[in-house]
Parts: structure tokens; C-alpha cells; sequence
């Protein structure tokens, strides 16, 4: 037998062995604490589908609009957008697929992107972990999740924003934390077996970097994290909420303008950058353009303006 052949095997399967274990165990680098990150923050500049909302034909499963063709926009000319404006990454956005897609067409988008140099950054999905953990409509939210896990992987993309929802009639606030905790908690192990990460944004029901923290701590995974919105915080200083948070983001979504005191006012992005920085951030800042301008005309600048701020 050739004994270099052979060793060569047993590293190979000693090596899928460990990352089983890394798989099977998710109290090895909870999230508990911050991320442990190495070397200097890097800050990669990424787009969000989201930011041509008004231009898919589909929002959520259901056609919104007969857009004209010039203008019109899928998943993989968006992928060939991004690698036009040379950015880094691209978020494909659940939203704006074909409702009829089929695991061919999300392996044509992770085929686009790599042709095209550009990375998929993530997906973000629309799910709700507010329920009760026995009824049905926990039971079809994971089901959901999962679903949209199975296409990530297909697709590549390492990272999926979820939310912990609009709790329905009924559920208190803790029983919202605590539902939100235990629905992450087993989306993770299903996302952790496939190598992705799970982000929970400070969206609907999540408006401080409090209950953003509780939730994230509470679930013992390597594979969650905060999908970091800057311009959802509400009440309080938002820039003291992006340092907070900044240190268990495993994505960032940029957004244009922030809330305070009430009032939505123009984000002060070196500052931003500046406190990403500081948690040695190290991931994608990921643009999500929701201002009401025509983004083929508004995104351009707003690109070299990050451009020059990451330099």
C-alpha cells in the first residue's frame, strides 16, 4: 500500500471527524461571549437585494409588479450588478426570488457569483419566532427556516438574517424572549450542521441592544450571532447601540439614515465605520438602501462613499 496515500486519507478523515465534532458540539465558542477574531478589523463592502425592492417582480412568494424590462431586475443580474460596481459581496434577499425556483436556479446564482468574482454575503428571510413553541404556526416557521437553510447551502451563502418576529395575541414580552430563544436555539442546530450562520436583527419586536443581547446570549451556539441593523435601534443614542452589539455581529446592514430621539436623520457613516472598527469587526457591511430614490441613480455614490471610508 502507498503509505503516503494512506496518510493522506486518515488526515482527510480525521479532518471531516473534527468538523463533525465542531458540528455536533455548539457550546464550543458560544456565543455568550464576543466573537474571538484574529488580526486587524476587515470590512468588506457588500448590497443588498433589498435595495431594489420596487424592481423584482416578486416580493414574498407573490408577484407585486409588472416591471419594465430595462429596469426589471432577478437574482443573478443583481449578482452581475454587484460585480459591475466591484463589490465584494452580494445579499440575496429571500424576498425577491422566484416563488417557483428550484434548487438549479440557486445553484445558478452561487455559479454567478463565483464566474463574476463577487461573494454571496448572505440571504435574509421574513420568518417569525415569536410563538409558542407546541403550535402549529412554530411548527411552520421552522419549517420555513429550514427550507431557506437548504438554500443557502445550495447557494453558498454563509449567513441568514432571521427575526424574532411580531409576537401574536396573547404572548407577553418575556414569553416573546423566551420563544424567540428556543426557536434560534433549534434553527441553529439544523444551520450549524450545514455551515451557516444565523443573524438576529434588531427588527420588529427587537428595538434596543438590550433585548437584541438577551436573546442572542441566551442561545448556547457558535452559529448565532446579530445580524446588526444601524438604522433599527429605537429610543436612546443608536451609536452607543452599535458599539454594544457590534462585538456579536456576524453581518452588518448598513442603512443611509438612523432614528433619533423619534426623528429619522442622516447616518454619520465614518463614525459608524469608526465603532465597527473598534469591535474589530471583521465581515461584510452590507448597504440596504430604503430611501424612496431611484437607486439605479442614488446607490453608485453612496458605494464610493463607503469606498473611501473602508480605505
Amino acid at each position: 500500500m502507498n503509505t503516503t496515500h494512506s496518510s493522506r486519507r486518515r488526515f482527510f478523515r480525521q479532518a471531516a471527524l473534527g468538523t463533525a465534532g465542531l458540528v455536533l458540539a455548539p457550546s464550543v465558542g458560544a456565543v455568550s461571549q464576543p466573537f474571538a477574531r484574529s488580526g486587524d478589523s476587515r470590512i468588506r463592502l457588500a448590497l443588498a437585494a433589498y435595495s431594489f425592492r420596487d424592481y423584482f417582480p416578486y416580493s414574498k412568494e407573490r408577484k407585486v409588479a409588472e416591471v419594465p424590462e430595462e429596469v426589471r431586475m432577478n437574482m443573478p443580474k443583481f449578482i452581475r450588478y454587484c460585480a459591475q460596481h466591484g463589490l465584494d459581496g452580494a445579499e440575496l434577499t429571500s424576498y425577491h426570488f422566484n416563488p417557483d425556483d428550484t434548487a438549479e436556479d440557486f445553484l445558478a446564482c452561487r455559479h454567478q457569483a463565483h464566474i463574476n468574482g463577487v461573494s454571496i454575503a448572505g440571504t435574509a428571510i421574513g420568518n417569525n419566532f415569536s410563538h409558542p413553541k407546541d403550535s402549529s404556526e412554530r411548527a411552520r416557521q421552522m419549517e420555513y427556516v429550514r427550507t431557506w437553510i437548504d438554500r443557502a447551502a445550495l447557494m453558498g451563502a454563509p449567513h441568514i438574517r432571521v427575526f424574532a418576529g411580531v409576537p401574536p395575541k396573547g404572548v407577553s414580552e418575556e414569553e416573546l424572549e423566551a420563544n424567540a430563544i428556543s426557536a434560534l436555539a433549534e434553527a441553529a442546530e439544523y444551520a450549524g450542521s450545514k455551515g451557516i450562520f444565523l443573524g438576529i436583527e434588531n427588527h420588529d419586536s427587537i428595538s434596543t441592544p438590550e433585548r437584541l443581547l438577551r436573546i442572542t446570549r441566551g442561545v448556547d451556539s457558535p452559529w448565532v450571532g446579530i445580524n446588526l441593523d444601524t438604522g433599527n435601534f429605537r429610543g436612546g443614542d443608536p451609536y452607543a447601540a452599535i458599539a454594544e452589539c457590534a462585538p456579536y455581529a456576524v453581518n452588518v446592514q448598513l442603512k443611509v439614515r438612523l432614528d433619533i430621539e423619534g426623528k429619522k436623520v442622516e447616518a454619520d457613516i465614518p463614525r459608524i465605520v469608526r465603532l465597527l472598527r473598534e469591535a474589530n469587526y471583521q465581515g461584510f457591511l452590507v448597504l440596504e438602501y430604503e430611501e424612496t430614490a431611484n437607486p439605479y441613480e442614488a446607490i453608485p455614490p453612496l458605494l464610493e462613499t463607503l469606498r473611501k471610508e473602508l480605505a
